[in-house]
């Protein structure tokens, strides 16, 4: 599991926000939200940046970048 999955699926548990309450916040399907979460398929850069958004966080945080 990449670093991005784990840390979405906590994110998202740790809001309290289900899988589908994401994906119609990100106008995408729960499907996909899943996907990401089990690391089958990345989102898009505009996706990244809704979710970094939605959970208050930077990229660099979602997708598991150390700083330097």
């Amino acid at each position: 599991m990449s670093k991005f999955s784990e840390n979405l699926l906590a994110l998202r548990k740790e809001h309290k926000i289900s899988q589908t309450q994401l994906a119609g916040y990100l106008y995408v399907t729960q499907q996909c939200v899943s996907e990401w979460e089990h690391d089958k398929i990345e989102p898009t850069m505009t996706n990244l940046i809704k979710l970094a958004d939605c959970f208050d966080v930077t990229i660099d945080f979602l997708v598991g970048r150390k700083e330097f």
